[in-house]
This record gives C-alpha cells, structure tokens and sequence, in this order.
C-alpha cells in the first residue's frame, strides 16, 4: 500500500511539473527587437501589413538606389496599362549616357529595350538606365519625378518625395522606411510576375556582368528581393523581402555604416520576426461577420463584412488571446447601400487594440413601407 501511495505521489508531481513547464513554455515573453545601429528601420508583415519593429519608422532620411523601386513601379504600371511594351526601343539620350554613379553602360544614340532596361534598373542599379526609362515615359526626369510624387501620394506615402528617377543626391528628395515599406509591400502585391526580376542576382549586357548588390540573395535561400542604395549622405541601405512557407516579411534599414553591417541587420530583422511572430488569417472576403439593425427599412437586418481578406500578425503562441469587438452604427437608418461602411471590427490583445477592419454593407437596403417606419419610430422613442 504504501508503495503504491509513493508512486501514486511520484505521477502526480511528475504531471504537475510538466503542466507548469508547459504553461510557463507557452507563455514565455517575446525577446525585445534586435538593437541595430543604424538610422532607422522598420519590419513589416506583408499579408496583415502591421509593424512587427521598428526604429524611427517616420524619420525623413535620403533613400539612394532605393529610390529605383518607384522608378521600377511606375515602368510595371505603364506595362500593365498597355502604353509600354517589353520590346518598345528607347533611344538613349546624351543625358542618360551621361549620368554619373552605378552604370548600365549603355551608349548615347543606341536603341535599348525596355525589357533591358529594366534589368539594368534593377539588378545592376544602373543610372543611366533609369534617367532613359524616365525620359521614354515622360518626356524629361523633372516630369518623371511629378508622376513619381502622385503615384507616392495616391499608395499612402505621405513623408516622401522624389527628385530624380535615380537616388542620386538632390536635397528635395527624401523618404522614411515606412514609407519605403509601403511601396514595397505595393509592389509585390499589384506587380507579382515583374517582381521575381528582383530575385535575380547577375546580368550581362553589352558583355559586362555585373552582380545584384544584395548579398541576402545570395546568403538566404528566402530572399528574393528587393534593392540597395548608397550615398554618402544616405549610407548604406537595404530593402529586403523573404517568403518562408506562407509567410513574407519586409525590412527596410537606411543609414547603415556599411555593406556588410545593413545584410546583418536586415538578416537578424527577418529571423526574428520569422521566429517570434505568427501571422494569422481572421476574416475572409464576402464572409459575414456580424449584422447590423436597420431602422425604417425593406428588412430589419444587414450582413456585414470585410472587403478584403483580413490578417493580423502578433507575438507566437498568442491567438487564443485574441478578443473582437464590433462597433456599429447603432442608430443605422434606410437606405444602406451596398458596400457602404458602417462601422470596424476592433482586434484587441492584453486589453489593447492592436487593430482595426472596416465593416462593410453586404447588400443594399432600401427604405421600407409607411407602417415599417412609423413602426420603428415608435420603437426608436420607447
């Protein structure tokens, strides 16, 4: 009897101490972000597009070749919209020949590809590249450089703007890596087969190879993006996308104090937000949510929901923690149209809201009869 009371003990504590150790694993803080000595960063999650680290996400810095990812943005728009082609001929001009910094190498007079252009834009970060491919769109670099600043406006850049299609120094030109993030985050959403030429490492033209600068293509498997910069100035930056499974994550560093010092930050900004954050799926597009009443109307419910797919990115192991609360017009009258916003869904995590989705109408709902109105004004007064 009493050894089966031992053992009966001995079982008991050897359960509890798992279950604490369990309990204590599954809760264990998320270690602080990686303390980089550089000008600013930020680390965002590209599917819910929340901020993952950041340091001086809003400080207006020079972005360098950085820049060429608008230039390169703008030329995937034009080729979408129809009013480029990838065999279009560009005449190059004496003042693309001739722009100083990275280079293509392409001569003054010669007809060059748009297809080729593109690749010394990107891989090469060729300046001469970008000044021919500014010049066939827009006539001239200065109103290259006003397209440049709309497209900035209408995608939520609000602390940028661009001078040049290169990145070269130019005191009216500046940008933050938020909203350099923005854009990259645009890019691979809206140009997802023209994005894979920024996974290449090397390109020959004229029989000169040259290398991509990001040294993260070559050291991680994952990466596949996006574009270096440098001045002396700006320093040393890097905008950097990686896919691992289902996940992709997007860093932005500037103002780092060398080449090899902007791979490692970016490097150690991925593996952590790959390590110690999950990024969840919440709401589906056209999936109802919740419903809303409506007051003098041909029905007396409406369907809400989200536009779009909805995601959310948040510390590992914490979605069993995650509340929703629905915030509706509590006074919504006839008639609603369809796809009108009616209030959000807040996400909250230990007691705060750590972010926010619209809530739209699923369907339209017309006004209702003379006896439903007069019926919900009565019930509206008591």
């Amino acid at each position: 009897m009493k050894t089966f009371k031992n053992k009966f003990i001995f079982y008991t504590f050897f359960l509890a101490s798992i279950f604490i150790l369990s309990t204590q694993v599954s809760s264990a803080p998320i270690p602080k972000a990686p303390n980089i000595d550089v000008s600013s960063y930020i680390l965002i999650d590209y599917d819910s597009g929340m901020v993952i680290a950041s340091k001086n996400p809003d400080l207006v810095l020079p972005p360098a070749s950085i820049t060429k990812i608008m230039t390169s943005y703008l030329a995937f728009t034009e080729l979408h919209n129809k009013t480029l082609g990838l065999h279009d001929e560009v005449l190059i001009s004496k003042n693309a020949w001739q722009t100083g910094g990275s280079k293509m190498f392409i001569e003054v007079g010669k007809k060059i590809k748009v297809q080729e252009l593109l690749h010394g834009i990107i891989t090469t970060s060729g300046n001469d590249a970008s000044v021919a491919m500014a010049e066939h769109i827009s006539g001239n670099e200065e109103t290259f450089a006003i397209y440049m600043n709309q497209m900035a406006d209408s995608l939520g850049m609000y602390n940028t703007n661009y001078a040049n299609s290169t990145g070269l120094p130019n005191e009216s030109l500046y940008t933050t890596a938020r909203d350099i993030s923005i854009l990259a985050r645009a890019l691979i959403k809206n140009f997802p087969i023209e994005y894979k030429l920024y996974s290449q490492k090397e390109y020959v033209f004229n029989d000169i190879k040259q290398y991509s600068r990001n040294k993260l293509l070559y050291l991680d498997d994952s990466v596949d993006g996006i574009k270096t910069g440098f001045t002396k100035k700006a320093g040393y930056c890097l905008a950097t996308s990686a896919k691992r499974g289902s996940r992709r994550l997007i860093s932005i560093v500037l103002g780092a104090k060398s080449p090899d010092q902007r791979t490692k930050a970016s490097k150690s900004l991925l593996e952590y937000g790959f390590r110690f954050y999950e990024t969840h799926k919440l709401f589906s597009s056209n999936q109802e949510l919740t419903q809303a009443r409506v007051f003098s109307g041909d029905k007396d419910y409406i369907s809400l929901g989200v536009k779009d797919s909805s995601y959310i990115t948040i510390p590992r192991r914490q979605i069993k923690n995650v509340k929703k609360k629905f915030i509706i017009d509590q006074n919504l009258t006839a008639p609603v149209s369809e796809n009108e916003a009616i209030g959000y869904v807040a996400i909250e995590l230990e007691g705060k809201t750590i972010t926010t989705f619209k809530l739209f109408a699923m369907e339209p709902v017309s006004e209702g009869s003379f006896y439903r109105k007069t019926l919900d004004s009565i019930y509206r007064y008591f």
